[in-house]
């Protein structure tokens, strides 16, 4: 059992990898949506590519979208909407006529006969179909029921019923050019004391007709018997054979692909997702072992590939004319930013394979979106630079309208019909693209990774740690600041990453802040604190400005990738002064007591932040230097540090080693001012 837990424990990073492979497989698949895809691909206006096709089975040919909605306005405008009628108002409104109106006009008036008969026949037209109190959104030549206890009564249009709010009209079109016109407003005002409506919208009863007249209409328009001929080979696709096509494939998805086959499907697309991201985990293996090593880097790659994938499935979920609005460029842009380019574009590539499965247009998709990728992965670079995003995205954008542009004309073989709204959609992508930025530094928070544009905030010599260095060891900050310039040089020389090593050079010696005065190039006033010590204890205090930086750089949160330079700086080598000086004075000496504690550099990076800083700390002792001084000084030291084996840990090559010593060389060349030795 014991050994079973040391093995465990052991090999605890293997097996995390592999439940991180194991749970993002079947995240994805279950994200995925789970219908089987129709195997031939086809577009409308082009020839059928493949074989010829016969019907596996017989099927309904279903109609467009665009005919059920045709067909469910003429079925709405032929259907009925029922309003119930109260004849006891009408009456009411007669009696309350024949009693007001003596009040309000006197029957001495030479006309009082007239107007009364012509009152009371404008009133009975008001009745004729009806008086509505409520406006209902119905068309003039819609039907109309009108209905009296539930019964039919009478059959009209909506335009024939009256509203209340046009009775005044009413009157005044009726009295108008006549001798009864003066007398217009005491009439219109006696109908709106008296007048009722006497009639309701019976909504429920008109919706439910209604529904079931919708309901009624078939979703199919034929069918196609097993065996029949649907298309030929290089018979081009039309409107009809497009639908039949259409009507093929969801009768697929819908009848083939039934529970009965829902593990098949599942299992299926597991192989698929698994195979995928088992490519991706093994490059990663193979070329980018200090990532794989890592695991919260290989996690974060991972969740990069699961983010894509979900946000792409719930926009073609939602609609799949939407799937180009998904940013799938942040991905690419996200890995190059904390890693680099080729782990960006390959992991994109792969992520782009997966979503083929599941978004429409397949080929179209991979194409445009790989294009993109590699635009992305060949234009972005120093992220940090906001020009160089904002450019990047204009290129990206461009390169999408351009080949959707393209397939657009090879499909249609015109462009009468181009989708212009497509191409705002690949706008507002490029715009979703520039939220790489804050995702960047939400990133930078959740994993702990450090990409450039945090290296640049860090390189800042006005910075809270940088000033504490500069006043309390201010010789210690100007070495780094040399150091800095010399090992951004040497790393461009070898196109290493120049700001991670300039910002590691900035903080590689903040241990030497707790003692400052115990380091010579702090050491102003001339006394050396070192005098008053042992060899031993003055060794310890130079071998531990390594460990006091450590801490106070995890004091200041700096990042793990800054603090390497820090525990890598000196590697494993020794304090020979004080080694040699105890020597002098006892033959039994530990050497273990005057050698950091390391470890050796482990990149590119920390190796030359390793040389540059043994050779700038060293020159300070050179005396009237020349160019052949200076040449052989550099060999020296790097020389000796490449034959104790401080360079073995880094993926630095002899030929690297040896253009940083150029480097170098011509660096402190001008530093010292030398000038060139012409012969007497």
């Amino acid at each position: 059992m014991k050994d079973h837990i040391n093995a465990l424990y052991k090999n605890h990073s293997q097996f995390y990898k592999i439940i991180l492979f194991v749970v993002t497989t079947f995240l994805i698949v279950f994200i995925f949506p789970k219908s089987g895809r129709f195997k031939y691909n086809f577009e409308k206006g082009k020839p059928w590519q493949t074989e010829n096709l016969y019907a596996p089975f017989n099927f309904a040919i279903q109609k467009s979208n665009v005919e059920i909605l045709n067909e469910k306005a003429i079925v709405a405008s032929q259907t009925s909407y029922f309003f119930n009628n109260q004849p006891k108002v009408k009456e009411k409104v007669k009696y309350d006529f024949e009693a007001s109106f003596s009040k309000v006009f006197s029957d001495t008036l030479r006309s009082y006969k007239k107007l009364k008969n012509k009152g009371s026949k404008i009133l009975n037209g008001f009745y004729q179909y009806g008086i509505l109190s409520e406006d209902v959104s119905l068309k003039d030549d819609d039907k109309v029921v009108l209905l009296v206890d539930n019964v039919e009564k009478r059959t009209t249009q909506y335009s024939n019923i009256q509203k209340i709010g046009t009775i005044k009209k009413q009157v005044d079109s009726e009295l108008k050019s006549t001798t009864l016109e003066k007398y217009s407003n005491k009439l219109t005002a006696l109908f709106f004391d008296i007048i009722q409506a006497d009639l309701t919208y019976n909504r429920a009863l008109s919706e439910n007709v209604l529904k079931e007249a919708l309901d009624k209409i078939s979703k199919n328009r034929g069918v196609v018997d097993k065996g029949t001929l649907i298309i030929s080979k290089g018979e081009v696709v039309n409107d009809s054979k497009y639908q039949i096509l259409t009507s093929l494939s969801k009768e697929y998805e819908s009848q083939v692909w039934s529970k009965s086959n829902y593990k098949w499907i599942v299992f299926a697309y597991t192989l698929l997702v698994a195979l995928a991201l088992l490519m991706l985990l093994l490059f990663i293996r193979k070329y980018r072992l200090d990532i794989y090593k890592n695991n919260t880097k290989v996690t974060f790659v991972f969740f990069n590939v699961l983010i894509m994938v979900l946000l792409t499935t719930l926009v073609v979920d939602y609609n799949p004319e939407y799937v180009y609005l998904v940013p799938i460029a942040i991905l690419p842009l996200v890995l190059k930013a904390f890693f680099d380019a080729r782990l960006g574009l390959f992991t994109h590539v792969i992520t782009v394979l997966l979503l083929g499965s599941i978004v429409p247009n397949s080929y179209e998709y991979m194409f445009l979106q790989i294009i993109a990728g590699i635009v992305t992965i060949l234009t972005v670079s120093e992220l940090y630079k906001r020009a160089n995003l904002f450019i990047s995205v204009g290129q990206i954008t461009l390169v999408y309208i351009i080949a959707y542009f393209a397939f657009f004309v090879i499909h249609e073989a015109s462009v009468d019909n181009l989708k212009w709204e497509t191409f705002g959609l690949f706008v507002l992508c490029g715009l979703a693209t520039l939220f790489v930025q804050p995702l960047i530094y939400v990133y930078e928070k959740l994993f702990g990774l450090v990409s450039d544009v945090s290296l640049l905030e860090l390189s800042d010599t006005n910075s809270k740690l940088l000033k504490e260095l500069s006043n309390k060891a201010p010789g210690t900050f100007h070495h780094s600041l040399n150091v800095a310039n010399l090992a951004e040089a040497s790393a461009n020389e070898i196109n290493a990453n120049a700001m991670l090593v300039r910002v590691g050079a900035l903080y590689h010696d903040i241990g030497k802040m707790k003692s400052p005065t115990f380091f010579t190039e702090n050491q102003s006033s001339g006394i050396n604190g070192h005098d008053e010590l042992s060899p031993k204890e003055s060794a310890k205090i130079i071998i531990n400005h390594v460990i006091d930086g450590i801490e106070v750089a995890k004091k200041y949160n700096l990042p793990d990738r800054v603090i390497d330079f820090i525990r890598t700086h000196h590697g494993t080598s020794q304090v020979y002064y004080f080694y040699m000086k105890e020597k002098a004075n006892n033959e039994n000496v530990d050497i273990n007591d005057f050698t950091y504690p390391g470890p050796k550099p482990f990149s590119k990076e920390t190796a030359i932040l390793m040389m540059c800083d043994s050779v700038e700390a060293a020159s300070k002792s050179l005396k009237e230097p020349t160019s052949s001084k200076i040449d052989n000084f550099v060999e020296n030291i790097i020389n000796k540090q490449k034959d104790d084996g401080q360079f073995l840990n880094a993926d630095i090559t002899f030929k690297e080693i040896e253009s940083i010593k150029k480097v170098l060389k011509r660096k402190l060349a001008n530093i010292y001012h030398l000038r060139i030795e012409y012969p007497e």
